[in-house]
């Protein structure tokens, strides 16, 4: 089924370890970035969460569950590609463990903290809880792409020789500010009294300043007491000479700025007319920051970075794809996979009653049945772009008609009609997606959650 124009994105409907492993058919390698959401919370991880729930060493549930889903997604991702996970403060020490040996420890990028919440701690028994993790991981050599922005006329606030002024101390600090760092950047500054003035690191050793001689000069140059009332060089910036240029912003890892669960909610609300369908979405800010620090515009097809979801939920990573394309003209691709969880609130299923509705009603500006008259649509325009929407099913591997049934071209294949060759394709890639299903009681007998005495 294929909904809308513009980019095709992807949303596959089914358990994601088989869609992982059919997605190996066709993006080994191929994949810049995967943002994964996984059911952390102990009501959405079946009958055996409460107890390992309250069980100090072992998380087997999510574990066990994270497990083969990570070592098939790391080999979807690029050599430059990363991971984010966003978890929980309980499991976050477990999580971090899996990752470091699925992707390797030296991999290991940043632990990221999301403010979820601002106020509010009626349901936190000792601390107000307000946080999130979001782990990182690269595959093998990613580039952070750093933030950059305009200076901005209200960050000068000083005047000095009759200009709009700041000021930031000439001394270095932090890693490389001794003498022995960078001994060229050590040499003498006249004070207001003509003495020699030279650099003194934080620890009182011969220090190194930030800038080379050549580049400062007296009406650069504001002498200040420091906290230790000793006068100290700083540099004056001048908005007029940074006026129309760009700073780069550092990412930090406390993410304050990128939107809250109760900001998630409202999102939702808005495309579904204040309807209550799903528990716990992400913000678009805060997944599009992630990809904004990630991945490029992709400006050339042929060059396209993808994102995938393979916990999708409401759909909020695809949402946030299509939003910073918007901005930057952009033209990164989504896979999303999501199963079809039936609940109260979602009769049909999570992927047909939240996840491709939320997509196409903001790709097109109406429902599967018509409906245009959501709150979404006063502040926002449809996206315009087309997804493709396909469905995990199980087949059996000694069915005779399975060479018939199996559609090369969602894998962006075409033997027309040239049985041969679909056969030969079939048999040497479709056999890393066939495995045994276990009975319930196996996979507990498997993972140890039978008494012996009951084996």
């Amino acid at each position: 089924m294929l909904i809308g124009g513009g980019e095709t994105h992807k949303l596959i409907i089914g358990d994601n370890y088989p869609a992982l492993l059919n997605l190996l058919i066709s993006y080994k390698r191929k994949i810049k970035v995967i943002y994964i959401d996984p059911p952390y919370g102990k009501d959405h991880l079946g009958e055996f969460a409460k107890t390992n729930y309250d069980n100090a060493i072992t998380r087997d549930n999510l574990l066990s569950m994270l497990y083969p889903r990570l070592m098939l997604a790391k080999q979807l991702l690029r050599d430059d590609g990363v991971i984010f996970c966003s978890i929980d403060d309980r499991n976050q020490a477990y999580v971090k463990c899996l990752f470091d040996e699925v992707f390797g420890e030296r991999n290991f990028v940043a632990s990221l903290i999301w403010q979820k919440k601002k106020g509010g701690s009626q349901d936190s028994e000792y601390f107000a809880k307000e946080h999130e993790y979001i782990l990182c991981y690269q595959k093998l050599d990613w580039d952070i792409n750093d933030i950059t922005e305009e200076y901005r006329e209200n960050d000068f606030n000083r005047i000095i020789n009759g200009k709009k002024a700041k000021i930031l101390k000439l001394e270095k600090w932090g890693n490389h500010s001794l003498r022995t760092d960078r001994p060229t950047l050590y040499y003498p500054i006249k004070d207001p009294n003509g003495n020699d003035f030279f650099p003194v690191a934080p620890n009182g050793a011969d220090g190194c300043w930030r800038k080379k001689p050549q580049t400062l000069d007296d009406e650069h140059i504001f002498w200040q007491e420091d906290s230790k009332s000793r006068l100290t060089p700083y540099e004056v910036i001048y908005f007029d000479e940074m006026k129309g240029k760009e700073k780069i912003i550092k990412t930090r890892t406390l993410f304050t700025e990128y939107g809250t669960s109760t900001d998630s909610t409202k999102e939702i609300l808005s495309i579904f007319n204040n309807q209550k369908v799903f528990d716990t979405p992400k913000p678009i800010e805060l997944i599009k920051h992630l990809l904004k620090i990630s991945t490029s515009p992709s400006i050339d097809t042929s060059e396209q970075d993808i994102i995938l979801d393979f916990f999708a939920g409401s759909g909020t990573t695809g949402h946030a794809v299509m939003e910073l394309n918007r901005e930057d003209g952009g033209k990164r691709q989504f896979i999303l996979v999501t199963n079809n969880e039936k609940t109260e609130i979602n009769p049909n299923g999570i992927a047909y009653d939240v996840t491709s509705k939320r997509l196409k009603r903001v790709m097109t500006g109406s429902c599967y049945d018509g409906t245009d008259n959501f709150k979404w649509l006063e502040k926002n325009k449809p996206y315009g772009d087309g997804l493709e929407v396909t469905e995990i099913k199980q087949k059996s591997t000694d069915s005779q008609h399975i060479f018939n049934e199996i559609d090369e071209k969602l894998y962006n294949k075409d033997f027309k009609g040239n049985i041969h060759d679909k056969i030969d394709w079939i048999c040497s890639e479709f056999e890393i997606t066939c495995r045994k299903v276990e009975s319930d009681e196996e996979y507990k007998k498997r993972n140890g959650w039978v008494a012996d005495n009951e084996k």
